[in-house]
C-alpha cells in the first residue's frame, strides 16, 4: 500500500499555486475572504449572549485553507456543493455575503438558505448551487454521489463537491456513498476536514487508522489525496487537481485535510472540559490566517499598513450587514404551513380517480404496475428506475413488477443498486437536484420490512421542501412490497405505514386494485415531491384485486373511494384487507339484509378527511380495518378522527380490526392467528351493528 501512497502525494505535489506565481488581486481577494470570515466567525457567539439569535454555531477557526480553497474552485454554474455546519468560510469564498450569512445565523425570514427553517450554520443558496443539507452529519455524501450520477447521465461539465469533518466518516452511509460512486465512476470530491475531534471524541476514539481517508484505501477507481488544510496553497493545489482528476476521468477523488480545531465544537460545548492548556496554546499557534498575514508580509507583495486596512474596511462591511440584518423581517408564524408538500399533479380527465370500469380487458395489479411504468417511462424521457435485484437479464425486481424495462429502456435508466437502502434513496434525492424534469422510481428495499436503513434518508428527505423553504424537492417515488399472507414471517410480511405516515412531506399511498395501482403510480411519478408507494404483494397475481385500467388513468392523492355503497355501517380500509371487507360485508347482507359501506382510503397521506366522515353522517356506525397492528396502527389515526369531527353522527363506539401486537409468524398457523382475515372482519361487522 505504501508505493501507491507515496504516488498520489508525488501527484499532489504540481504546484499549480504558490506565494510568488500568485498575482497580489488573487492574494488580496483570498485575504479579504478570510478576514470576512475570521471576523463573523468571532462575532457569531455575541448574536446568542445578546439573544438575537444564532443559537447554534460551530467556528471553523483553524480549517481556513481547505474552506478558503473548495469555495474558490466551486462553479456555481456547473457544480454542486454541499458544505456542512462548519464550513462558513467556504460558503463566503463561494460567494455568499456577509449580509446572507448573518440572515442565517440569526434566522431571519430573507435567510437564502432556509427563511430560518434550519438550524444556524447550515449555510446554503440552492439558486447557486450550494446545497441546503441536514444537521444528520455526512448524509449528504449520498446526495453528492446522486447528483453526480446526473452530471454523468447528462453530461454535464461540473463535478459534486461534498464536504464534512473527518468524525462523521464513521457512519454506514459515507461508506455507501464512497463505495457506490467508486463503483459508478462518478464524478465527486469528498472533502474530510480532519480536526481530530468529533466533538470531544478523540481520533483515536473514532477508528484504527491515524486518518479516516486510510479507511477507504482498496477501493478501485477513488483517488486519495491529502493536504495541509491550514495552508491556502497546498489546499488550492489540492483540491484544484481533485476537482480536475474527478471531472476528466469521471471518478470520485477523497481529499483529506489536516485541520486543526481552534475553539471548542460549539458554542454549547467547552472544549476546557477534555483540552489542556497546551494542546489549546499548540493549536493557537497553528492559526491559518495568522501565518497566511504572516507570509503576504514576508513575501514583500503587502505592507502591514495595506492588510490593516483590509481588515478595518471588512469590519465596516459587516457592520453594516448587521445593521440590515437585524431590521430584516423575522418568519411569519403563518408560514408554518407554506411548503410542507408540493402540490401534486393535478388529472383533468379523473379529477375523483373514478371510472365505469365496464369496457376493456381486466389486468391484474402486477401487470396495472408494470405497464404503468413502460408508459410513464415513455411519456418522460427523464424517468429512472433502480435498486436491488432490478435489472438482471430478464429479471426485474423481486417480484419482477419492473419485467422487461431495462430491455426497452436500456441500462442507463433502468439498473441495479447495492445491497444498500439509505444508498438507494438518498442517491435518488440527490438525482433529483440535478433538474427538476427527473423523475426516480425505487425500489426502496425488495420487502417493505428491509427499508428502514434507509429511514434516515427517509426522515431527511421528508423535510427537504419545507426546510429549503421551497427551493428543492426530491421528484422520488419509493416502491415497497408490503404486507403478509405470503408465509413470509418476519423482514418479508410487515407492513408499515403506520410509522410512515407520521412524517410531514411524505405522501403515502396504499392501492387495493389494478385501476387505483396504475392511477396512483401515474399520479406519483408525475408529481413533484416524495411518495411512498406501498404495494400489498399478496395481490400482486391474485385475481381478486384484477380490474379494468383505462389509458392514462389517474388517481388523484387524498381522495378516497366508496367501493360498496350501504346505510347501514361504514368500513374503512385499503391494502390486503380491502377484498376481505369486501367480502364480509356480501356475506353479512345475505345473511341479515343490512347494507354496509365500504370505503377504500387508498390514500393514507394525504388522507381524504371529508370522505370519511360524510359515510359515518350517513350510517352512524364506523368501523376500521387494516392489516398492521391494532396499537398504534394507521386506523388509530382514523378513529381519532372520526371521534373528533363525526362523534354526533355515531351510534356506537368506533371500531378497529387488524393484526395482533406481535411479530408476524412465518408458520401459516402462526400468520392465520396474528393477521385480520374475512372471518375476523365479519365478526366485528356483526358486534357492531348488534351495538
Amino acid at each position: 500500500m505504501q508505493p501507491q501512497l507515496q504516488i498520489v502525494y508525488a501527484m499532489a505535489q504540481k504546484r499549480k499555486y504558490t506565494l510568488d506565481n500568485t498575482d497580489k488581486e488573487t492574494l488580496k481577494k483570498w485575504y479579504q475572504l478570510m478576514t470576512l470570515g475570521r471576523q463573523l466567525d468571532e462575532k457569531a457567539p455575541n448574536y446568542l449572549k445578546q439573544a438575537l439569535g444564532w443559537s447554534y454555531h460551530a467556528p471553523y477557526a483553524g480549517h481556513d485553507g481547505i474552506q478558503l480553497a473548495i469555495g474558490q474552485v466551486f462553479d456555481r454554474e456547473t457544480d454542486f456543493l454541499f458544505p456542512y455546519y462548519r464550513d462558513m468560510l467556504t460558503a463566503i469564498s463561494a460567494g455568499m455575503t456577509a449580509e446572507e450569512i448573518i440572515l442565517n445565523g440569526i434566522s431571519k425570514a430573507a435567510d437564502p438558505s432556509s427563511g430560518g427553517r434550519h438550524m444556524s450554520n447550515h449555510f446554503a443558496k440552492p439558486e447557486w448551487n450550494i446545497q441546503n443539507v441536514s444537521s444528520a452529519t455526512g448524509n449528504h455524501t449520498l446526495h453528492a454521489a446522486g447528483v453526480a450520477r446526473s452530471i454523468k447521465i447528462y453530461k454535464g461539465k461540473g463535478v459534486a463537491i461534498s464536504s464534512q469533518g473527518e468524525s462523521s466518516t464513521s457512519e454506514g452511509y459515507v461508506f455507501e456513498a464512497i463505495n457506490g460512486a467508486s463503483k459508478e465512476k462518478l464524478p465527486v470530491v469528498f472533502v474530510f476536514q480532519d480536526n481530530q475531534y468529533g466533538i470531544s471524541v478523540p481520533q483515536k476514539d473514532q477508528t484504527a487508522n491515524r486518518r479516516a481517508a486510510e479507511n477507504y484505501r482498496g477501493i478501485a477507481n477513488l483517488r486519495i489525496m491529502y493536504c495541509d488544510g491550514k495552508n491556502v496553497f497546498d489546499s488550492m493545489n489540492t483540491m484544484d487537481e481533485a476537482k480536475r482528476h474527478a471531472a476528466e476521468h469521471a471518478e470520485p477523488v477523497i481529499v483529506h485535510a489536516n485541520c486543526v480545531r481552534i475553539h471548542s465544537h460549539s458554542n454549547s460545548d467547552k472544549h476546557e472540559l477534555y483540552r489542556d492548556d497546551n494542546e489549546r496554546h499548540c493549536v493557537k499557534m497553528s492559526d491559518p490566517l495568522t501565518r497566511f498575514r504572516i507570509q503576504l508580509l514576508h513575501s514583500g507583495k503587502f505592507t502591514e499598513e495595506e492588510l490593516d486596512g483590509i481588515d478595518k474596511e471588512t469590519k465596516k462591511a459587516i457592520s453594516a450587514a448587521h445593521k440590515v440584518a437585524l431590521a430584516a423581517a423575522d418568519p411569519d408564524p403563518k408560514s408554518i404551513f407554506d411548503f410542507v408538500s408540493p402540490e401534486p399533479y393535478v388529472s383533468e380527465k379523473y379529477p375523483e380517480g373514478l371510472h365505469d370500469g365496464s369496457v376493456g380487458e381486466k389486468l391484474k395489479l402486477i401487470q396495472a404496475l408494470n405497464q404503468t411504468l413502460k408508459a410513464e417511462f415513455r411519456h418522460n424521457p427523464d424517468t429512472y428506475i433502480f435498486g436491488q435485484d432490478m435489472a438482471n437479464k430478464d429479471k426485474g425486481g423481486i417480484f419482477n413488477v419492473s419485467k422487461g424495462m431495462q430491455q426497452e429502456f436500456g441500462e442507463g435508466r433502468v439498473f441495479n443498486a447495492p445491497i444498500a437502502e439509505d444508498f438507494i434513496l438518498g442517491t435518488a434525492n440527490g438525482m433529483t437536484r440535478y433538474n427538476d424534469k427527473i423523475r426516480v422510481v425505487v425500489e426502496g428495499a425488495e420487502f417493505a420490512d428491509y427499508f428502514w436503513p434507509a429511514m434516515e434518508q427517509l426522515v431527511d428527505s421528508s423535510h427537504d421542501y419545507w426546510r429549503s423553504n421551497g427551493k428543492f424537492a426530491p421528484n422520488v417515488t419509493i416502491r415497497l412490497a408490503s404486507g403478509g399472507y405470503i408465509g413470509g414471517g418476519l423482514y418479508h410480511s410487515q407492513t408499515i405505514e403506520g410509522t410512515l405516515t407520521t412524517f410531514p412531506g411524505l405522501r403515502v399511498v396504499y392501492p387495493s386494485f389494478a385501476d387505483d395501482a396504475a392511477g396512483l403510480l401515474r399520479t406519483a411519478m408525475r408529481s413533484r415531491g416524495l411518495t411512498l408507494f406501498l404495494e400489498p404483494k399478496a395481490m400482486y397475481n391474485d385475481p381478486v384485486s384484477e380490474a379494468v385500467v383505462p389509458d392514462d388513468f389517474e388517481v388523484p392523492f387524498g381522495k378516497a373511494r366508496v367501493r360498496r355503497e350501504g346505510k347501514d355501517m361504514s368500513v374503512f380500509t385499503y391494502g390486503n384487507t380491502l377484498p376481505m371487507c369486501l367480502k364480509a360485508a356480501d356475506n353479512i347482507e345475505k345473511e341479515t339484509g343490512k347494507s354496509i359501506e365500504v370505503v377504500d382510503l387508498r390514500s393514507l397521506l394525504p388522507l381524504d378527511e371529508e370522505a370519511i366522515i360524510n359515510s359515518v353522517a350517513k350510517t352512524s356506525r364506523a368501523l376500521v380495518v387494516h392489516e398492521d397492528k391494532v396499537f398504534a396502527g394507521f386506523g388509530g389515526e382514523v378513529a381519532a378522527l372520526i371521534t373528533e369531527k363525526a362523534f354526533k353522527s355515531l351510534d356506537a363506539p368506533v371500531r378497529r380490526v387488524g393484526a395482533t401486537f406481535t411479530p408476524v409468524g412465518f408458520n401459516r398457523i402462526l400468520e392465520k392467528a396474528i393477521l385480520p382475515d374475512a372471518v375476523k372482519i365479519e365478526t366485528a361487522m356483526k358486534e357492531l351493528l348488534d351495538f
